[in-house]
Order: structure tokens, then C-alpha cells, then sequence
């Protein structure tokens, strides 16, 4: 299996090197996607040798960063799995090999920080934790899906499933978007912990975000123009749709 490691960036120039340098252990393939940083992350960057390096001129969105990683790995198709990470410290890369074990199971692995308990574990801002909870229990109610973390950015892609998801909200709430079509496409989903750790709990996330309502209504916003374009769920019900998912360690698709 070929895979590529992709990382989207902005102003990490405190977690970049020590990132780069675990991540190089676990995967030969790196993508960096700088989005506009304003700090030394791009002069960091020079100083990584092998890596393949995309560059927002402005600062775009974590969801725009993402997409520009989804249309490398379509073009370079020696590649069988995309994995995608953060930079901040939150994802192991050891944890990597967990990831790539799962997809020979699924189209999207999808990392996990309340699947299971880690002895490592942080605990939650409370706001992100019941935003969390709240928008995961709603995708899955409305879409069948089984999800316990909807928001985790550690995951496994298969070049057959990303070839059916298009996402385009450049936020924070493109993982939701991605979520609505890949139950629209009837995508196989796994999940698998990994530890809940939170580097920097007051990270800020723009743009009047940073307000918990502000963020859980952007968010449901997210959703429903995910729903609208997608024809099925224009008709059918959340109690009748199966799309193809389930977690680890329930079985297999039907």
C-alpha cells in the first residue's frame, strides 16, 4: 500500500519541526499545506528536506487546506491512501499504522478521542466536548451514521472514496460537510481511538468562532446545505436510510 501523510498548517512554527521529524517514522510520503501562515513556518519549511509542499498565498480555512490535499492525492495517483493529520500535537503519528491496518476494512478510517479511554488522556474544553457530542448525535440521527467524534482530523482515505466526496466549505466545518456526502455515497466508515490530548485548550478559531452558539449554528449551517445536495435525503428519513458504516468492532457492511 502507498500512502501519502498530508498535514494542513497555519503559523505552527512551535509544533512544526518536532511534527515533521515523528510523522517521517511512520510514513516516506509527507504533504505540507501551508495556508497563509504569518509566522517562521514557511522559513521551517525550507529547512525540511523530501517534503512535498503546497502554498495558500493568504490564509484560506483549515476546510480549504484540506481540499487542496484531497486534489494533490487525486493527481498523483501512485497513491493508494491519503492520511491526513494536525500539526499541533493533538495526533500521534505512531498511531498511523492503526489507521492503515483499519482501511483494508473501509473507505474512510476516521480517528476517534471518545471510542475508548487512553492513560493519556486531556480533558476537553467543555464547550468543544457538548458541541462535539451535540453535532455528532445529530449527523448520526439524520444520516444513519455511527459516529462517535465527528470533528477528529486523523484519518484514512481510500482513493475510491475521495474520487465521490467533493467538499468545498473552506472552515472549520468541512469535516461535517464531508461526513453529509460520504453517508449520501454510501461509504464503508470505521472509527478507531486514538488519545484525546489537547495541546492548547484557548486555541482560537477566528472569524467570531471562538463563541460557542456562533460555532454550533455555522456548524448546523454546514450540515444542512450538505443535505440539500444531496438528493436522497431530500426524500428519505434518517430511520430509513443504510448507508454503508459501522465502527469497529461491530462487522461489516450489509
Amino acid at each position: 500500500m502507498n500512502f501519502v501523510t498530508a498535514i494542513p498548517i497555519y503559523n505552527e512554527e512551535r509544533h512544526l519541526t518536532a511534527v515533521l521529524d515523528s510523522v517521517r517514522r511512520y510514513s516516506n510520503h509527507l504533504l505540507v499545506v501551508d495556508d497563509g501562515s504569518t509566522d517562521r513556518t514557511a522559513e521551517l519549511l525550507r529547512q525540511q528536506p523530501g517534503l512535498h509542499v503546497l502554498t495558500h498565498p493568504h490564509n484560506r480555512g483549515y476546510g480549504a487546506a484540506l481540499i487542496s490535499a484531497f486534489d494533490y492525492f487525486r493527481d498523483h495517483r501512485e497513491y493508494d491512501v491519503l492520511v491526513t493529520m494536525d500539526c499541533d500535537g493533538q495526533h500521534q503519528p505512531e498511531r498511523i499504522p492503526v489507521l492503515l491496518e483499519a482501511i483494508g476494512q473501509a473507505d474512510i478510517v476516521s480517528g476517534s478521542r471518545y471510542l475508548r479511554d487512553f492513560r493519556q488522556d486531556t480533558l476537553a474544553p467543555q464547550d468543544r466536548q457538548r458541541i462535539n457530542h451535540d453535532i455528532t448525535a445529530e449527523l448520526n440521527t439524520r444520516f444513519g451514521l455511527h459516529l462517535t467524534d465527528a470533528f477528529c482530523g486523523f484519518k484514512a482515505y481510500r482513493r475510491e472514496a475521495l474520487e465521490r466526496l467533493h467538499p468545498t466549505e473552506p472552515g472549520w466545518g468541512m469535516p461535517l460537510q464531508l461526513w453529509v456526502q460520504a453517508a449520501c455515497a454510501r461509504l464503508r466508515i470505521l472509527e478507531v481511538g486514538v488519545p484525546r490530548l489537547y495541546i492548547d485548550p484557548n486555541r482560537s478559531f477566528g472569524n467570531g468562532l471562538d463563541d460557542a452558539a456562533e460555532r454550533l449554528a455555522y456548524y448546523r449551517r454546514v450540515i444542512a446545505a450538505a443535505e440539500a445536495e444531496c438528493p436522497q435525503f431530500r426524500h428519505d428519513t434518517a430511520s430509513q436510510l443504510t448507508p454503508c458504516s459501522w465502527l469497529l468492532p461491530k462487522g461489516t457492511c450489509r
